[in-house]
């Protein structure tokens, strides 16, 4: 049965409200209640003095500080109520600020206060009945389990506070948590992306350099070829852009229902495409060879085979004054491994640029590995090992 809906915005109120306006208010609450006996003294025969209702004030009044000072508070508290009970004019019938004071001691308190007030009450509750004229023995337990049920209440409020800083504690880390996953994946998308925007620019850039310095050279001699070579620029610029819209694509275009509209990108089906548009585009001798038998590949690892030969034949072109190259595609038990081999004239340097850290990262993202150098027989290979397994799916 859920609570009315005005009780969470009240207690929300409360607690967040001036706790001297809401002790005050406490205290004034408790004065009322022990001025009971003042106010409709009844046909009772029980002296009532002023003397009497001042140490019932006594009772009332410290718990403005009952927050603020809860062992002092509960130490006037406790000496007035039992002086009230043996004044006897008249006893308390019911310990109003006692119990307020127990159940803040045993909210806030250190154990050490809390048990001792408790022990206290107890003995002082038992011992200060035998002033009361002809006490009944439903009194004794009345009194000492309004003592012991303001004390649980108490100790019920520390647990559910306890529990409930717990749980915001537990959602904060969650939280932060989540931030940094975020981050994270956001860190890795930017650089896949970045790995694939230089790919495909290197890529492009690297044909229309080849086919613009050659362009020049033969517009006169040779106008046909001239204008192959111009068609050729136009055609890998107009590739890369189709690529560079499909990325971009990823960042800009949602779906309605939140998912990323991802348009496929180029895979192992690919390569003998790229191999042709090297060789159409720069008169690179480019064989492509494929051992074992070919099969499906996740998605990650098909785009990270088809860029690794892309970024390969790009250093090729680029650096490597190379006449010829091989593709070489092994298809292993468990493992593709691309080898792409030139003729050129090697590596200039250690550790490679920016395309070979590409390789690197692209191949190890999807739990494979990659290494470049100088080949078996001069010239330069990178060798590339990509798992042909679905490594989730493994897991899984």
């Amino acid at each position: 049965m859920s609570p009315p809906p005005w009780i969470t915005p009240a207690v929300t109120r409360l607690r967040t409200a001036n706790p001297y306006v809401v002790d005050g208010a406490l205290a004034a609450l408790v004065l009322f209640a022990a001025s009971l006996q003042w106010i409709f003294p009844g046909d009772s025969d029980e002296k009532l003095t002023w003397q009497g209702w001042l140490l019932a004030a006594a009772t009332a009044v410290p718990l403005v500080w009952r927050r603020r000072a809860p062992f002092a508070t509960a130490c006037l508290v406790s000496a007035a109520t039992p002086v009230m009970a043996v004044y006897h004019a008249p006893p308390p019938e019911i310990m109003y600020g006692g119990m307020v004071i127990l159940y803040t001691l045993a909210a806030v308190a250190p154990p050490w206060q809390r048990r001792v007030m408790l022990l206290g009450w107890l003995i002082g509750v038992t011992v200060t009945m035998q002033h009361k004229a002809n006490p009944l023995p439903f009194e004794y337990a009345f009194q000492l389990l309004s003592v012991v049920c303001a004390y649980g209440f108490g100790i019920l409020a520390r647990v559910q506070r306890a529990y409930t800083a717990a749980l915001v504690d537990r959602a904060r880390r969650l939280e932060r948590e989540r931030a940094a996953d975020t981050a994270r994946a956001t860190a890795q998308e930017r650089a896949r992306i970045a790995r694939d925007m230089h790919d495909i620019l290197a890529h492009a850039v690297s044909l229309m350099v080849v086919q613009a310095e050659a362009g020049p050279v033969v517009v006169r001699s040779d106008p046909v070829r001239a204008e192959a070579a111009f068609d050729a620029i136009a055609a890998t610029g107009r590739d890369a852009m189709g690529q560079l819209r499909r990325i971009l694509g990823v960042l800009k275009e949602e779906r309605r229902d939140g998912a990323t509209d991802r348009l496929p990108q180029p895979g192992v089906a690919a390569l003998s495409g790229l191999v042709r548009q090297v060789t159409d585009s720069t008169g690179l001798h480019i064989a492509l060879r494929t051992t074992g038998e070919p099969r499906p590949l996740p998605p990650d690892t098909e785009v990270a085979a088809y860029r690794v030969v892309q970024e390969a034949l790009t250093n090729t072109v680029k650096h490597a004054y190379a006449s010829s190259a091989t593709v070489a595609l092994d298809w292993l038990e468990d493992e593709l491994r691309v080898v792409v081999t030139d003729d050129g004239r090697g590596p200039s340097g250690p550790g490679g640029g920016h395309g070979l850290i590409g390789i690197r990262e692209r191949a190890a993202a999807c739990g494979g590995s990659a290494r470049a150098g100088r080949g078996p027989d001069g010239g330069f290979q990178v060798v590339v090992r990509l798992p042909a397994v679905d490594r989730q799916a493994a897991l899984g």
